[in-house]
């Protein structure tokens, strides 16, 4: 049973990625593109993240 399950999943998942698969395309072509100063915008908040979730982890270390 978990092996059928399994196999259904990774049929699902394929199906999925061939029904993205037009619609990936047609965003890269159409998309919008980025402009200077988006990717500090975007980096900026993940690091601010990453650094509170590692001092959370270490407050309840010790």
């Amino acid at each position: 049973m978990e092996l059928a399950l399994k196999i259904i999943a990774a049929v699902l998942f394929g199906l999925m990625l061939v029904y993205l698969w037009p619609v990936y395309k047609r965003w890269q072509q159409e998309g919008p593109r980025a402009q200077k100063g988006d990717w500090p915008a975007a980096i900026w908040p993940l690091v601010a993240v990453t650094v509170f979730v590692v001092l959370l982890v270490l407050a309840a270390r010790g």
